[in-house]
């Protein structure tokens, strides 16, 4: 579907953002959200590079293809971030497009491993999948941050 949002423009437009006189990078409006979306054990059965033969017929999970096209409807940016290869790309963007998946961007190479800490100027939130993909609820909890 990645071919169907390019002509839809389906992106919203990133603010130009000044302080103190000086550009720095764009934001997108507040109320937008950017989501990273890993692919294997998130959106789908959970299939190692190792068995690329797998990718074509993965299972996909319902509510996780449900929530993500709400989102994507709702005017968010979808971006499926996965450790996959490149050489793995065409089977991916087939595998997503014949499922159904309204995406913006398909980002390749994710660090394999898990217990990942993203370093970044901007804010970013993380969300651990558990089995269960539904719309996200506010909750407080403990987080690792730089000293001040």
């Amino acid at each position: 579907m990645k071919s169907e949002n390019k002509e839809k423009g389906a992106s919203p437009e990133l603010k130009e953002t000044v302080v103190n006189g000086q550009k720095i990078s764009p934001q997108l409006p507040p109320e937008i959200k950017n989501y990273l979306i890993d692919i294997d054990g998130t959106v789908c059965d959970d299939i190692p590079n190792e068995e690329p033969e797998r990718m074509a017929t993965a299972k996909v999970y319902p509510d996780a293809l449900q929530t993500l096209n709400r989102w994507y409807d709702k005017g968010h940016i979808i971006t499926f971030f996965t450790s996959r290869t490149e050489e793995h790309r065409e089977v991916t963007t087939r595998w997503l497009d014949e499922n159904g998946f309204k995406y913006h961007g398909l980002l390749m190479g994710k660090p394999r491993g898990g217990n990942y800490h993203w370093i970044d100027n901007h804010l970013v939130k993380a969300t651990r999948y558990k089995g269960k993909f539904t719309d996200l609820v506010e909750k407080e909890v403990k987080i690792q941050v730089f000293k001040s």
